[in-house]
């Protein structure tokens, strides 16, 4: 008997954002979405905020909106699979398991599973394992990228494949996926651990310290607050994980 694919733990922006591919009943091959870092994903566990639900009139179709502070995402389920989103309601912290499907050039995840979420910490954990892993990711897409144009495109691929264990359908996606910007976050968390007395760092006082424009500071914070990088022990204040 085949083993289920293990479910991949993302944020919403990436699923969003990546590519879509279908499937074949016949040939028994799933569908499945790969990432602007070439990661290929089959299944995802996504924890976020159920912000709006719906239900068809005649039950026989529910749809959740989930938002995880990177983007928002809707969650379908069919037929007797309604009875999952019963008990949710918006506002509620809930993990899910699913499959990615493709309709309009949107992705959406068909749930096969959900659980509601009643400790904060959880959310928190799975964020900084996302975070972790993101790094590696980041890192891997930026090696590939600068060797684009030192190597030859079959030397590429080949050294992608050797080394990382990409196939040329996930080096061409990744390739073509955005260039690698610059990555403050090192900086400002870096910044935030010397600034740290006990009870967390002013927002103005990092403002104040950090030699960068104030629209990529915000930026940069708000994107590691929703990866849980930082929290706010109070508000105005930050803190690291």
């Amino acid at each position: 008997m085949p083993q289920r694919i293990p479910a991949k733990k993302c944020r919403i922006t990436d699923i969003v954002n990546a590519k879509f591919f279908s499937g074949s009943k016949e040939e028994l091959k799933p569908s499945y979405i790969i990432t602007d870092y070439g990661e290929k994903i089959f299944r995802v566990n996504i924890v976020a905020t159920v912000t709006e639900k719906f239900s068809g009139e005649e039950g026989k179709y529910s749809s959740l909106t989930i938002d995880d502070e990177s983007s928002t995402i809707n969650v379908k389920v069919f037929g007797e699979d309604v009875k999952l989103f019963q008990n949710i309601t918006t506002g509620d912290l809930v993990r899910i398991v699913g499959k990615i499907k493709n309709y309009n050039n949107e992705n959406y995840v068909i749930a096969e599973a959900i659980s509601k979420i009643d400790d904060p910490n959880f959310e928190s954990l799975h964020k900084l394992k996302i975070l972790n892993e993101l790094i590696k990711s980041k890192k891997i897409a930026e090696e590939l990228r600068n060797l684009r144009d030192q190597l030859t495109e079959e030397e590429l691929h080949e050294y992608a494949k050797e080394k990382f264990g990409f196939e040329e359908e996930e080096l061409t996606v990744l390739l073509a996926g955005k260039k690698t910007e610059i990555d403050y976050q090192p900086k400002i968390l870096d910044m935030i651990a010397k600034l740290d007395a006990g009870d967390g760092v002013e927002v103005s006082q990092l403002m104040e310290v950090l030699n960068l424009p104030e629209n990529v500071v915000e930026t940069t914070l708000d994107n590691l607050l929703a990866s849980g990088a930082l929290y706010e022990p109070v508000v105005g204040k930050l803190k690291k994980v």
